[in-house]
């Protein structure tokens, strides 16, 4: 296990006093990085079951359970061979425990399967169902001292494979061999899910294509995801190859004004819309305000991207700026015919302003 266990028994606790107080009397925790906070590692199709008071348990595959066990602090873990073992372990600590209202995270991470809640109504008629996304998400939100360690030290390695991007790129060469270069040297640094999008077209977020290649003149632009003990940094550049063109070279002078922007703006107690209306406004009055893409920050943490996330949930976009938030300054892309261009850092939350990590 990587770090702490009082740091991991602390947040179920904190976690069962919210089940308590929404008066839900138990959670099955199904998505890989909600299990990673609660358990302090990952593991393959992961099944937590947390009471709103007592012990924690843990459903692994056959023969799975001494390791698991050496990885995390949970020393309740009950092994399954099928996957209707699992579902009737589930069922039964439910009803063992007399649970009327049971909670799930209704999310669209790996392994909050639609098909799970289905199966779960069907086995459990009696049970309502409750979304605890909000609850775990809340939770996550705000990053103690230790994540903050891990994000600074995904930050170091995000910097250093965006330094790789930039002596690698050149014409002719494909986004994924761009991108196979930054990976290797990721991983080498001990990222063990990094992210690399290489975008030589008006792509957001792109995964990288074989058959498109970097232009003799245009841009190239580069999003870096790493991490360090599960947490993750953010990192994205634009680059120009050749002479591009002036609208390019316009495009990347006021998106760096708008960075800018951004971090004068973003502080504590700050609503995210605020922050959103003047930068859209500011690219409207410099002529981009048809090539923004809404959403200018996003959370950072067990997830490259998680609540608050406005460019997807627009809801999110009422959430404050809180001390030890880390946030993604500035996520959206400006899109023109030329490609997506992108300047974005990740950043601590401090009282006093913004801690770059990237």
């Amino acid at each position: 296990m990587r770090g702490n266990p009082e740091i991991f028994k602390k947040r179920v606790e904190r976690f069962q006093e919210l089940l308590r107080k929404n008066e839900i009397d138990g959670a099955v925790i199904r998505t890989l990085s909600s299990f990673i906070y609660f358990t302090g590692t990952k593991w393959l199709r992961p099944s937590l079951l947390i009471p709103s008071e007592g012990e924690p348990v843990v459903f692994v595959v056959k023969e799975e359970a001494e390791l698991f066990r050496e990885r995390s602090w949970i020393e309740n873990v009950v092994e399954y061979q099928r996957v209707e073992d699992l579902m009737g372990g589930v069922v039964g600590w439910i009803h063992r425990n007399g649970m009327e209202r049971v909670g799930l995270e209704f999310g669209v991470e790996r392994d909050a399967y639609l098909l799970f809640l289905k199966l779960f109504q069907r086995l459990n008629p009696t049970v309502e169902v409750v979304d605890v996304l909000d609850l775990t998400m809340g939770l996550r939100m705000i990053k103690d001292d230790w994540e903050l360690e891990n994000i600074r030290k995904a930050g170091e390695i995000a910097r250093k494979g965006m330094s790789v991007a930039e002596d690698v790129i050149k014409p002719g060469l494909s986004e994924l061999e761009i991108a196979a270069e930054v990976m290797r040297e990721l991983m080498l640094l001990g990222s063990e899910e990094p992210k690399v999008y290489v975008s030589t077209t008006p792509r957001v977020h792109a995964e990288p294509f074989r058959d498109l290649k970097v232009p003799e003149n245009g841009v190239v632009t580069v999003v870096i995801g790493t991490d360090w003990n599960h947490y993750h940094a953010n990192i994205a550049r634009t680059f120009t190859v050749g002479e591009p063109g002036g609208r390019v070279r316009e495009a990347m002078d006021v998106k760096k004004e708008a960075y800018e922007l951004a971090l004068r703006e973003t502080k504590v107690g700050v609503v995210l819309n605020t922050v959103e209306r003047k930068l859209a406004s500011f690219f409207r009055e410099r002529g981009f305000g048809d090539a923004y893409i809404a959403g200018y920050t996003h959370s950072v943490g067990l997830l490259i991207e998680e609540l608050p996330m406005p460019t997807i949930v627009v809801p999110t976009r009422a959430e404050k700026v809180r001390e030890n938030m880390v946030l993604s300054i500035v996520h959206s892309p400006l899109m023109i015919p030329e490609g997506a261009i992108k300047h974005e850092d990740t950043y601590i939350v401090k009282k006093d302003g913004l801690e770059k990590v990237t």
